[in-house]
């Protein structure tokens, strides 16, 4: 006879962590990157490839990063993620330039780091509204 208790072990299932929008954005444009990294070109999988893969974990770890930090700490992980996503988005498009990735490939990433990058422009300005001193009108 069989019996319902939960085991012990651990299951392919996803946690219910709660991770942030913008992380879980560029988390799904990383996942999507990976199937395409496998498909490029040797000569760029390398190189390019390599450092637009680098450019990703970077930019998960600078939001990571400032989604544990008080609001006044947020700010320079926020432009980082910004800068790191900045210079992805124009490796990726030489890597297009240079037919290593197809359109339809170039077109799924950018959309999403498209979106990924609002949110974290959205955030930034958040921010520095939030750390900018409050100006108060000057009493006559």
């Amino acid at each position: 006879m069989a019996t319902n208790q939960p085991t012990n072990q651990p299951t392919n299932q996803p946690t219910n962590q709660r991770i942030l929008p913008v992380l879980n954005k560029v988390k799904e444009s990383y996942i999507l990157w990976y199937k395409f990294y496998q498909d490029l070109p040797k000569t760029h999988r390398h190189s390019l490839g390599q450092r637009v893969d680098t450019l990703f974990v970077e930019v998960i770890e600078a939001i990571s990063a400032a989604s544990f930090l008080s609001p006044s700490e947020k700010h320079p992980y926020v432009r980082l993620a910004i800068k790191k996503a900045d210079t992805l988005r124009i490796l990726l498009l030489v890597l297009w330039e240079t037919k290593s990735l197809d359109d339809k490939k170039y077109i799924a990433l950018s959309i999403k780091l498209d979106e990924s990058g609002r949110m974290l422009g959205g955030w930034n300005g958040q921010l520095t509204k939030q750390n900018s001193p409050s100006v108060t009108p000057r009493e006559k």
